[in-house]
């Protein structure tokens, strides 16, 4: 059932006054900031002012109400597009001041629209494109979430605002993609078709039939005049009528619509419009009003706008109140009714693997983690951009999602990697799921704007990224990870995990489930590796970032310090230095953001005082924390260059990554 408002006139203001009252709060906040983007909120407002007055299910009193339609502004640069319609329609944190303080620090008016800084806001855009992939994930959410709990209680469109560069940006081709060929049919895009960019008309770089784009790859399509409210209305009333494919819906506008010399042009896009501009706009708009003041009549007329959704929302809570399935599937966070399954799922992997004295990759130990999480945890949605059986990704609890249906728990993203990891914010955005999808730790090059706008936003997103050395082998340097560990490892708020064994590999997928605040990247291997813990049983060590895994009587002489596959060879080599009297400790370092968390007195007690060798077959930069900076009393042992096609063993002994180099570097520390 949908809780869509009736299609109503707000009171006796007209369209006009409704919509030049965010035009004029657009161009106001612009000016005083002396910094912004004006032109692409005057130009959409009409179809704003329809789509917020006549169609999007909504309501300020609960920002969060699990069945309001989804509004992404993809096209974030038009960010007072997004704060004026909160202001207007009577969010409670989006107020005028809030308004004049655009762009200011502290303030809740970015420059581009950040989730979390204000209700109403539902995810971070300003990186082109982003925002449709995040909308294609949300409206996938929401087909997934109807599955399961049926149209009484989940049963709401997702609607984006594109402009031009969203569509040229090639994470566009992706998502629109996978939506049409998956029917998402409740997700409509309104493409702000201004024909302009920052360097001019957008004839001087691109030609495409975007109507016709967008219906090769399996959406309803129309054209429409975007300043026409009635064309506007009639054009969503069709959308919604037909939700057998998503639908696009181009909008001719004009960009600065109503500014008088600088409507259409390319100097409306990304600066402040100027005093004398404003003030010939207020007069075309026959908008007489001072500046960010909106009258009596206008602002009462969008609040009833904003009131009307509380009755809908009243109706759904009716109607969804004592349903227990429902409760369970949108608790917050998502998962917190079974999390308690979730430990003990970790816990029965850790003793299973414990028994297990095969040699595997941590890929493997990763699948069959999965194996023991998927049933304790229905909210987990699995998938892979086409390298499952390589990811280890899907197990035989996984039922694939179709178009035809929507209630499994496992995505085929396709070569997608980059749409994989919006749709993903999307999914984890929705706020019922927990997403994790995989591909190569290379390839996280395709995904990581999207990664990092997970770590913006503290989603709880889990990237399973395999294939994370020249261990990999004869695929050569394309495909072999040196850079990528550190290169994530500089993104705020994102756990960055190298597991060494089984134990540590259900221990991490446990802190990425527990985490509910961060982004996390599972860095698994393709080789083999042996199970180095032989207790099940206590804490999460993973879960410290790093600990002791090896303490050699008599205190110590030299720390080696590893992750992932190196950290066995870490073992070999202290075994091999204490056949010569040389007693090393063997650090296993999982992940370098939890360790940092840890207090001093536990970094220290991990670390100890003695020369540390630090072992990962990647480049050195991430590691100086840890062993003392350039030209400090550390060693390391690791990559400086590309890789190299060659089975993985003998990549290793060519760029010297093994135990006899390590020992090498030990007593070469210890002798200094």
């Amino acid at each position: 059932m949908n809780d869509a408002p009736n299609t109503t006139m707000a009171g006796a203001v007209g369209h006009a006054d409704m919509a030049n009252a965010i035009r004029a709060l657009a161009m106001d906040a612009v000016q005083a900031a002396k910094s912004g983007h004006p032109g692409m909120p005057m130009g959409m407002a009409d179809v704003a002012t329809v789509l917020f007055r006549d169609f999007l299910s909504f309501d300020p009193a609960d920002p969060q109400w699990p069945n309001r339609d989804r509004f992404v502004l993809s096209a974030g640069h038009g960010s007072m597009l997004l704060y004026s319609l909160l202001y207007l329609t009577g969010y409670p944190e989006m107020t005028i001041d809030e308004i004049k303080r655009f762009r200011q620090l502290g303030s809740k008016t970015a420059g581009h629209p950040e989730y979390g800084h204000a209700p109403g806001i539902e995810t971070t855009t300003g990186p082109l494109g982003q925002g449709i992939g995040n909308a294609v994930g949300m409206a996938l959410a929401e087909r997934m979430l109807n599955a399961r709990l049926g149209d009484d209680v989940i049963n709401h469109y997702t609607y984006a605002i594109a402009g031009d560069g969203c569509l040229m940006e090639g994470i566009s081709h992706e998502a629109i993609s996978f939506a049409g060929h998956f029917g998402l049919g409740k997700l409509i895009l309104l493409f702000d078709d201004n024909g302009i960019s920052i360097d001019g008309k957008t004839s001087l770089t691109v030609s495409d039939d975007q109507p016709a784009r967008f219906a090769a790859h399996g959406w309803n399509t129309m054209s429409i005049d975007g300043q026409d409210p009635k064309a506007i209305a009639d054009a969503l009333t069709k959308a919604r009528a037909d939700s057998s494919k998503p639908w696009l819906i181009a909008c001719k506008t004009t960009i600065g619509y109503g500014a008088p010399t600088k409507a259409g042009t390319a100097s409306a896009h990304g600066e402040a419009l100027g005093e004398e501009e404003i003030k010939g706009a207020r007069e075309k708009l026959h908008w007489p009003y001072p500046p960010f003041e909106i009258p009596d009549k206008v602002l009462s007329a969008w609040r009833e706008v904003g009131a009307r959704g509380a009755s809908a929302r009243a109706a759904w809570v009716k109607r969804t109140a004592g349903n227990a399935a429902a409760e369970t599937a949108l608790a917050v966070p998502a998962g917190a009714k079974h999390m308690g399954a979730v430990e003990q799922a970790i816990a029965a992997a850790k003793a299973d693997f414990v028994a297990d004295d095969t040699k595997r990759a941590t890929r493997v130990w990763s699948q069959k983690t999965l194996e023991h999480l998927v049933p304790a945890l229905p909210e987990l949605i699995g998938g892979s951009a086409d390298l499952t059986p390589s990811n280890g990704t899907r197990t035989k609890l996984h039922t694939p999602i179709t178009k035809d249906d929507f209630s499994g728990n496992y995505i085929h993203y396709g070569v997608r990697e980059h749409a994989m990891a919006a749709m993903m914010n999307g999914i984890a955005l929705n706020g019922a799921f927990i997403p994790y999808g995989a591909t190569f730790l290379v390839f996280t090059d395709y995904c990581r704007p999207s990664i990092r706008l997970s770590a913006l936003m503290r989603q709880r997103v889990i990237y399973v990224m395999t294939h994370d050395s020249i261990g990999l082998g004869e695929d050569g340097p394309t495909h072999q990870p040196v850079e990528h560990l550190t290169s994530l490892r500089a993104i705020p708020h994102l756990i960055v995990m190298r597991p060494a064994d089984g134990i540590e590999t259900a221990e991490c997928w446990e802190v990425a489930l527990s985490h509910t605040n961060n982004p996390s990247i599972l860095a698994l291997s393709r080789q083999g590796v042996p199970n180095l813990r032989t207790d099940a049983a206590g804490e999460n060590l993973s879960a410290k970032g790093a600990y002791v895994l090896r303490e050699p009587d008599g205190g110590r002489e030299v720390t080696l310090i590893a992750t992932g596959s190196e950290v066995g060879m870490a073992v070999e080599a202290a075994d091999a230095l204490a056949n010569d009297g040389v007693r090393a400790a063997v650090v296993s370092m999982p992940s370098m953001e939890l360790f940092r968390a840890q207090d001093a007195d536990y970094r220290a007690s991990v670390l100890g005082s003695a020369p540390r060798v630090a072992v990962e077959a990647g480049v050195q930069q991430s590691w100086h924390e840890w062993i003392g900076g350039e030209g400090g009393n550390g060693g390391f042992v690791g990559m400086s260059d590309f890789g190299a096609s060659a089975p993985a063993g003998k990549l290793y002994e060519h760029f010297g990554i093994t135990a006899q180099k390590v020992v090498e570097t030990a007593r070469a520390l210890i002798a200094k």
